[in-house]
């Protein structure tokens, strides 16, 4: 059923979209808790009238998020080359000189597989995920990215990732997600303690890589995509973990500001707590 939605015109996919997150709005109540909690915690300048119209347009984006990501699964890239425009890809060029390998650091944004095809028609990029937990999304998943990505590579898999590093490759990493207690610091994220994973500096140490940002936004009106390569600190990774996690999570704030609801609010983001402290959830 995904797949033939994935085919219709993407204006009808994002009536069924919204349709879909009206639906989900009202009978998924664990996810709006969390949803709601998460904009509540990241965003507490808004009155409450405007954190419910917040939740409910991270509903509709994220619904159509998901056909958008889905088309990527069965799409021809070749057909996708005229709807995205992509800024600061010299950032990559210059970052690639010498043969060193890039560490492009992402957050995760409602459409990113979608935009992985994008970025992948001006630089070959591998990609790092963690498996699914269903096999059936599992093997979906997977076949369909092995279809445009270099390689697939399972997050746990460092000896590999690194390998791809040091032979000039470019590996996507989004580090922005609760993976529990496991080589973390609690850094600021929206001005909330988020377990950060110390990923990245490890990884650009281990590959001899540099490292550059990326992010990407559709604009609703003209349902374009906006794809942009952001320089990074030269002095990242500086040895300081903390210090570095707090300057990737303001780097993602600073992407996430720019379009807020087509980020994936709908995980928990601050699951983790520093010892002593309840559950935000």
């Amino acid at each position: 059923m995904v797949r033939l939605i994935t085919r219709l015109p993407f204006s009808v996919q994002k009536k069924i979209g919204t349709a879909l997150a009206y639906i989900l709005l009202f009978v998924s109540a664990k996810r709006r808790h969390i949803v709601t909690t998460n904009v509540r915690l990241c965003f507490p300048e808004l009155n409450d009238s405007e954190q419910l119209d917040f939740v409910r347009d991270i509903f509709i984006a994220n619904s159509i998020g998901f056909f958008e990501i889905a088309s990527a699964w069965w799409a021809d890239p070749n057909t996708l080359a005229d709807r995205f425009t992509v800024e600061g890809l010299e950032h990559i060029e210059t970052a690639k000189k010498d043969g060193h390998g890039v560490l492009l650091i992402s957050g995760h944004f409602v459409h990113l597989d979608l935009c992985g095809i994008f970025i992948n028609h001006v630089t070959p990029i591998d990609v790092v995920y963690r498996p699914n937990n269903n096999p059936v999304m599992e093997q979906v998943v997977t076949q369909g990215r092995q279809r445009f990505f270099d390689a697939v590579l399972d997050r746990s898999n460092v000896r590999t990732i690194v390998k791809r590093l040091r032979a000039g490759k470019t590996v996507w990493y989004s580090p922005d997600q609760d993976f529990g207690r496991k080589h973390i610091v609690f850094a600021p994220f929206f001005g909330i303690n988020a377990a950060t994973i110390t990923a990245p500096a490890r990884l650009l140490a281990m590959g001899n890589a540099k490292a550059v940002g990326a992010s990407f936004y559709r604009d609703n009106v003209s349902n374009q995509y906006r794809l942009t390569f952001h320089p990074i600190d030269p002095s990242f990774p500086s040895g300081d973990d903390f210090q570095d996690s707090l300057l990737i999570n303001r780097f993602l704030e600073d992407w996430i500001r720019q379009q807020p609801d087509q980020y994936m609010w709908v995980h928990r983001r601050f699951k983790t707590r520093p010892e002593g402290e309840s559950s935000l959830y």
